[in-house]
């Protein structure tokens, strides 16, 4: 469960959120909604995403959803410290996708007195730690772990299997591309699509000692 921070006016540090999860678990949608909150109370807020995220919108951070609130596209997570000057509260998402700098950004951030709450992949579609993500979560005051539910199983889905046959480790996509998988289910994928990718060659026929004495 998260838990707001206490305000303690002489301590002028801010902190970090981490939201993490599957595909289709509902990180931006909670990013979001924590993010208009802030709004709400008239708090100075900035939204950043990778620029390379254009799934629903060129600028704007869309959940799946459809539920939307304006952000600025950056190519890189320098640009975020450089843009971020005199806010309240910062919002990232995506973050798997931004550079290993990101952490030291959000850091920097926090130090500097700023709320930062980052939403992200916490695994790829291998199942690995993915990106930045880790670090993130490791240096975070806060982490919330979100779950999708499995298409298969109808169990809590913590992992993002890619049914687009590609092995590159960045894939933008949604239900076509993917889908969110329990660990029983992720695990039985795995295997039939590692079955499925296995290459067999052809037995090799040995004559037999009678063939070769008629020879």
């Amino acid at each position: 469960m998260f838990l707001e921070n206490t305000v303690n006016q002489k301590e002028q540090f801010g902190w970090i959120e981490v939201i993490c999860g599957s595909m289709f678990s509902g990180k931006t949608e909670e990013l979001i909604r924590r993010l208009k909150r802030a709004q709400f109370a008239k708090q100075k807020v900035e939204i950043f995403k990778p620029a390379i995220d254009q799934r629903y919108d060129n600028e704007k951070v869309v959940s799946h959803d459809y539920n939307e609130i304006r952000s600025t596209p950056v190519p890189a997570a320098a640009n975020i410290l450089i843009l971020a000057d005199s806010c309240d509260v910062i919002g990232i998402d995506e973050a798997q996708f931004f550079d290993s700098e990101i952490v030291s950004v959000c850091n920097d951030l926090a130090n500097k007195g700023i709320r930062v709450i980052v939403a992200g992949l916490d695994m790829d579609f291998k199942g690995n730690p993915f990106g930045p993500m880790p670090n993130l979560m490791a240096t975070a005051e806060y982490v919330t772990k979100v779950h999708a539910v499995c298409t298969r199983t109808g169990n809590l889905a913590q992992y993002s299997y890619r049914k687009a046959k590609s092995d590159d480790l960045v894939l933008l996509g949604e239900v076509d591309e993917y889908e969110p998988l329990s660990r029983a289910a992720f695990y039985k994928a795995m295997m039939r699509d590692k079955v499925r990718n296995m290459k067999v060659n052809d037995p090799v026929v040995i004559p037999s000692k009678s063939k070769q004495a008629n020879a």
